[in-house]
């Protein structure tokens, strides 16, 4: 007879083939009831809705997200393609969204589809569904992404969000339209369905972003065919920046998007910076004296057990994993050393942004020594492989408690050297602190390590501006977190830069 932890894992062994085969949204036909009960049991299967399930995290505290949020998007395309097969797709607007690499999780998902019943359906964490009864696009006008969402395609998106679309979302709609090179698919559509008001509005929308040629081939195209059409711009002002003509990466156009918008919020909050620092030494050794308090809190963040007893041991020079088995295997221990291996590379840079280099130059040539240095303890011991060192992540990753979703890692290649260049060019001290922070845990480029690194850039960018080394307080990480997600979810950064504001 089976023992209880040999049928575990035959259920476990049977939730890893589903997931394997690509199914993170596990209706209840795909696993017999005793392997399916036995994994909720355990944690490791959770319900979403009666017959369906997700996979989980037993560690996970009770009211836990993040397995919700990492698998809301697979969840909706798998539920929905069950429900209704090919006959349904996302909205207009939730096209363009997705479209413009707005990943966040909607509070309400609005579905069309011919059989749909016109009613909610509630899931977890106060989200839902609502499909409506309507007709859908021709199939040439739809795409399906890779989480199995049927989509209006960029096109048809473009085409079919209302006007108001433009007023509420504003980022996500100049994001879209900067993804097209020309209108030539757009214009299409509008001539076969002789849709003059929409076209003027669209031209108006593309002269906006400062694409003349766009709108203008828009119109033309219009009145070639005999419809009278009037210009109408749908935004409230100006595109806040010039996109670069042959820059079409949704996810770069939205980062210049809203760094450009949230700078001039921080500019009203963050008090003006008193200049770079006269007694550098000075500076440094302030810098240095707050090593302890700085780990301490910003390894406690991330949910480390350390202390400042085990703080002072790494430093000093008393831990010793090559020679202490139980040193070796001290999980905090090694976070504690490697955070002490990278504070000493960011005093480094510090050094250098003082002696007047251009602060993201530093940053974006440095942060990866930093990286390096943070886990390469953890390298040593055998707990994470070399070529866990190798750069930024080659897997999606999800954020805890979080309905942002960070990039893909392919667009993590091009988000990053955008970022430093934002950086770079950035003559405000404060916004360099408050963006330098947020997007770099926005991206969550690297599999781990995200939060604590947006901490040290934050602090060299203080250093940029003369302002002193600040601390994250642990017993304020709830207010920092729900700050961070107020930027990442809604947009708003003003909660995050009157956080960072109130420590210095």
């Amino acid at each position: 007879m089976a023992t209880p932890s040999e049928n575990l894992a035959a259920s476990l062994q049977v939730l890893q083939e589903l997931q394997q085969n690509g199914i993170i949204a596990i209706p209840s036909h795909l696993i017999s009831r005793t392997h399916r009960e036995r994994l909720v049991k355990k944690g490791f299967l959770r319900e979403v809705m009666r017959g369906w399930y997700i996979p989980a995290r037993p560690d996970e505290n009770a009211g836990e997200s993040t397995s919700w949020y990492a698998s809301y998007w697979n969840f909706a395309g798998s539920y929905l393609t069950e429900r209704f097969g090919e006959d349904w797709c996302l909205s207009p607007e939730e096209s363009a969204k997705l479209h413009a690499a707005n990943l966040t999780v909607p509070a309400q998902l609005l579905v069309r589809a011919p059989q749909g019943r016109n009613q909610i359906t509630n899931l977890l964490y106060n989200t839902s569904l609502l499909e409506i009864r309507a007709a859908l696009p021709d199939k040439q006008q739809t795409v399906t992404n890779y989480n199995g969402l049927r989509l209006y395609n960029s096109a048809a998106a473009v085409v079919n969000i209302s006007e108001s679309f433009y007023q509420q979302y504003p980022t996500d709609a100049r994001t879209l339209l900067s993804t097209f090179r020309d209108g030539s698919e757009i214009l299409a559509l509008l001539l076969d369905g002789g849709k003059s008001v929409v076209a003027g509005r669209i031209a108006g929308a593309f002269r906006n972003i400062d694409r003349p040629k766009i709108a203008d081939d828009i119109l033309e195209g219009m009145r070639s065919a005999d419809y009278n059409v009037r210009e109408l711009d749908p935004f409230t002002y100006k595109s806040p920046i010039v996109f670069a003509q042959r820059e079409i990466s949704p996810y770069v156009n939205r980062l210049r998007l809203m760094w450009n918008e949230m700078r001039a919020e921080i500019i009203k909050i963050f008090p003006p910076s008193p200049g770079m620092p006269k007694d550098k030494a000075a500076y440094l050794k302030q810098v240095e004296e707050n090593y302890v308090n700085d780990a301490y809190n910003s390894l406690s963040i991330e949910g480390y057990r350390v202390n400042a007893e085990l703080i002072e041991r790494v430093r000093s020079g008393a831990w010793q994993p090559d020679n202490n088995e139980q040193d070796r295997q001290h999980r905090d221990a090694m976070a504690a050393r490697g955070y002490w291996q990278a504070f000493q590379m960011v005093q480094k840079s510090i050094e250098s942004i003082l002696a007047g280099k251009n602060p993201g130059n530093v940053t974006d040539n440095d942060h990866g020594t930093w990286y390096r240095e943070m886990f390469a303890p953890s390298v040593t011991a055998g707990i994470l492989k070399p070529s866990d060192l190798a750069g930024y992540r080659n897997q999606p990753i999800y954020i805890r408690r979080s309905k942002h979703v960070p990039p893909s890692m392919e667009a993590v290649r091009d988000l990053m050297p955008a970022f430093f260049d934002l950086l770079s060019d950035e003559e405000n001290a404060g916004v360099r602190v408050v963006l330098g922070h947020f997007f770099f845990v926005f991206i969550h480029p690297y599999s781990d390590g995200n939060g604590r690194i947006g901490r040290f850039l934050m602090n060299s960018m203080m250093a940029s501006g003369g302002y002193p080394w600040t601390v994250i307080p642990l017993e304020r990480r709830s207010e920092y977190m729900t700050a961070l997600e107020s930027a990442s979810a809604a947009g708003d950064i003003v909660p995050f830069t009157t956080f960072i504001t109130s420590l210095l």
